[in-house]
């Protein structure tokens, strides 16, 4: 009997430190191209898709911004500034194992339509930023009120902030969106945010490999702790945006089986801020824009308009 007990809590621990290796560790992330739920629809499509944006992108002046988190990482940046951007900035927050540069289509949006400046963070582990783990958005949150002070430094207290990210980005987005901000950050929004860690973590869990969240996330969760510094259950939008005062707009698409279309209704119900939401019908996970420009260009405009002048 205690050899059983002893195996059992043999096989969580190296269950743990397997999908520890697997979702939280700096590592390539194969799985992601057997996903199901992550299946890119065949054209047509905007013309403004995701690999368009990247074009876009490649052919303007980037500058390259550094900043030392609090536990000492080194995070890079991109900067791309615009001719009419009255102090406006938007600061892009990308998705799970991307990067900056990935958000080329909504820094087209914010710098050639909105006329803002764009600034496009490598996450911690991601890109050219230092770090070896996932942080979910949990220690993102921080870095983000780093790029703020940041812009607020170089742009001056008269200067316009807003916050929009896709996924990942999403959340990490809402995750901040909870903390005591500066004055200058005028809005944010939330494209296909999930509503925390665990709920993500479990949903995916049972979906891919088929196992239920106990004791697989806790024991993930543990190790998560003692490498990265964070519980999974710290890390929660859906607490987040409790404590937010910042106005936000929340983006789905209700076709997305990734990142599930109803948790943007329950961090919308969940907000006590001034929100907005677009729901983007046939859209799938990180689509909405692809799916409907027209849509998702109109109702981000309109939202910024209330709040940034």
């Amino acid at each position: 009997m205690l050899a059983l007990v002893i195996l059992v809590i043999g096989g969580v621990a190296y269950a743990g430190v397997f999908f520890y290796r697997l979702a939280i560790k700096r590592t390539p992330k194969e799985f992601l191209a057997a996903a199901p739920d992550l299946a890119v629809p065949p054209p047509p499509v905007s013309e403004d898709s995701w690999g368009e944006g990247s074009k876009w992108l490649a052919r303007q002046p980037l500058l390259k911004i550094q900043i030392t988190a609090d536990d000492g990482l080194r995070l890079q940046g991109h900067y791309l500034a615009a001719e009419r951007s009255a102090g406006k900035t938007a600061i892009l927050a990308h998705g799970y194992s991307g990067k900056g540069k990935d958000m080329g289509a909504i820094a087209r949006l914010y710098s050639e339509e909105l006329g803002y400046n764009v600034l496009m963070p490598d996450a911690r582990g991601h890109g050219e930023s230092e770090g070896n783990y996932i942080g979910f958005g949990w220690p993102e949150r921080r870095d983000y009120l780093q790029w703020i002070s940041r812009v607020i430094d170089e742009s001056g207290k008269g200067t316009q902030i807003v916050l929009h990210g896709v996924s990942m980005g999403a959340a990490t987005v809402l995750m901040t969106a909870g903390e005591s901000l500066p004055p200058q950050v005028k809005a944010i929004v939330a494209d296909c945010g999930y509503t925390s860690v665990v709920a993500q973590l479990s949903y995916q869990l049972r979906r891919m490999y088929h196992l239920p969240s106990f004791p697989f996330i806790q024991s993930a969760s543990l190790v998560t702790k003692l490498r990265a510094g964070y519980f999974f259950s710290e890390a929660s939008a859906l607490k987040q945006v409790r404590k937010a005062e910042v106005p936000i707009l929340f983006i789905h698409g209700d076709a997305d089986t990734f990142v599930p279309y109803a948790m943007m209704e329950e961090l919308y119900q969940a907000c006590r801020s001034p929100k907005d939401k677009l729901t983007v019908h046939g859209a799938g996970h990180g689509l909405a824009y692809q799916s409907d420009k027209a849509a998702y260009t109109g109702k981000v405009s309109e939202f910024l308009s209330k709040y940034v002048h």
